[in-house]
């Protein structure tokens, strides 16, 4: 599988008004390569350089197999109703986009998606952390776009 963004490219910044110092809108996707025994779709985003361990900014799950990328801006008042949002580690469901500390250095945000052989059961409530423990074991092809961010 390939993920691609057309708002940023594998290991350039990312453009601030899809971090929390401009709009905090997610930035829009694409992807190609899902294996055809691929029931569903997992797309996350999470920064494992945060200061208190890997912050989890994005979990949306219950892609169908046979969609092809997410508009920018997706979000909980998007239209797609079959889609579903976790909450982030900023306790809100949806995205937030980069924060990292202030002078914290260069952060690396993984943009992951995961082709699964199933659905992921979970609660409107899931946690993005727990959306991702809950698809590793339905992974079936997996592609990642990273993305960095720093604040001075």
């Amino acid at each position: 599988m390939k993920l691609t963004s057309p708002d940023f490219a594998h290991g350039s910044r990312i453009p601030p008004e899809f971090t929390c110092d401009g709009a905090n809108l997610s930035p829009a996707f694409a992807w190609t390569g899902v294996p055809v025994s691929a029931m569903s779709l997992l797309l996350a985003c999470y920064d494992p350089d945060a200061p208190g361990g890997t912050f989890h900014h994005w979990a949306v799950y219950g892609i169908p197999a046979r969609r092809t990328g997410l508009p920018a801006g997706f979000g909980p008042d998007s239209p797609e109703i079959e889609l579903h949002l976790a909450v982030n580690d900023f306790g809100r469901s949806g995205y937030g986009g980069p924060c990292p500390p202030r002078g914290h250095g260069l952060h690396h945000y993984h943009f992951r998606l995961s082709a699964l052989s199933g659905d992921i059961d979970a609660s409107p409530a899931a946690r993005c952390g727990e959306i991702r423990r809950k698809a590793g074991p339905l992974e079936i092809a997996v592609a990642e776009l990273i993305g960095l961010y720093e604040r001075p």
